[in-house]
């Protein structure tokens, strides 16, 4: 770790990060809420994603003062953030929810609001989990796609 402190960002040091995982929360509700509320949590997550991707190409902007350089941080936070905060941990709390839903439904004699229950709790108890794998392995995918072309990793 370097001597300077690190700069704030509001979007990864503030409370604000939360609002990346709504649609993991959105998800995990999804066989007890109307399916708006799902399609409303990814709202609420897609514009955690663009509001990020656009503070890192102003910052670029203000610090380099070139388009290019402050396109492709934006671009790069846009992919980053799109895949391991929206898509990947999405479909994954949307597997598992449905995993889950699916072994009760057939395995078990369980009383109907204990299952969607059950299923809620598997799909809020599997974000801290799966959080960390997610972001390295879009890590990895990033540094070796996206990033080789624009030189930026």
């Amino acid at each position: 770790m370097s001597s300077q402190s690190k700069e704030y960002d509001i979007y990864k040091d503030s409370l604000l990060r939360y609002l990346g995982y709504a649609n993991e929360v959105g998800e995990s509700f999804r066989n007890i809420v109307p399916v708006n509320v799902v399609w409303f949590s990814y709202l609420l997550a897609t514009g955690y994603v663009v509001a990020d991707a656009s503070d890192k190409g102003y910052k670029m902007w203000k610090k380099e003062a070139k388009v290019n350089k402050a396109a492709i941080a934006t671009v790069d936070t846009l992919i980053w953030q799109g895949l391991a905060s929206v898509i990947v941990p999405g479909f994954t709390i949307n597997r598992i929810c449905w995993a889950t839903r699916t072994v009760l439904q057939r395995a078990t004699k369980l009383p109907g609001p204990v299952k969607k229950w059950s299923v809620v709790a598997m799909g809020l108890g599997s974000i801290p989990f799966i959080v960390k794998p997610i972001d390295r392995g879009v890590d990895w995918f990033m540094d070796h796609t996206f990033r080789r072309l624009y030189g930026h990793h």
